[in-house]
């Protein structure tokens, strides 16, 4: 059974950090790129960050030099996030597409509810003013 599953948002003052942790089962990162999507109320859906099986790496130019994407074995991967703003206020989703590498993935989709198969539920994250 896959099982994908986010921790570690919360709520923050702008300027701070929180790093988020996705842990997998059922497959692992041999299978597939990981990354981060993430939706703000009112707001489409946009890929934060990913990272290939090859460690290569992806992020949407609003994060880009605050936000860290790393591995941690076959199963965990963690989002850095430092020097937090408002905007980045939203719900983070873990996701992971055996079929597709990340570079395939879209960057925007409308929604990310329902979560898609190998995508988590979603932990929250508020930056305060």
């Amino acid at each position: 059974e896959v099982q994908v599953v986010e921790s570690g948002g919360g709520s923050v003052q702008a300027g701070g950090s929180l790093r988020l942790s996705c842990t997998t089962s059922g497959f692992s990162f041999d299978d597939s790129d990981m990354g981060w999507y993430r939706q703000a109320p009112g707001n489409e859906c946009n890929l934060v960050s990913a990272i290939s099986t090859h460690d290569r790496t992806y992020y949407a130019d609003s994060v880009k030099g605050r936000f860290t994407i790393s591995l941690e074995g076959k199963n965990t991967v963690y989002l850095q996030m430092d020097s937090l703003k408002p905007e980045d206020t939203a719900v983070y989703y873990c996701a992971a597409d055996p079929k597709q590498p990340a570079i395939a993935w879209p960057t925007t989709v409308l929604s990310c509810t329902p979560p898609r198969q190998y995508w988590g539920q979603g932990t929250q994250v508020t930056v305060s003013s």
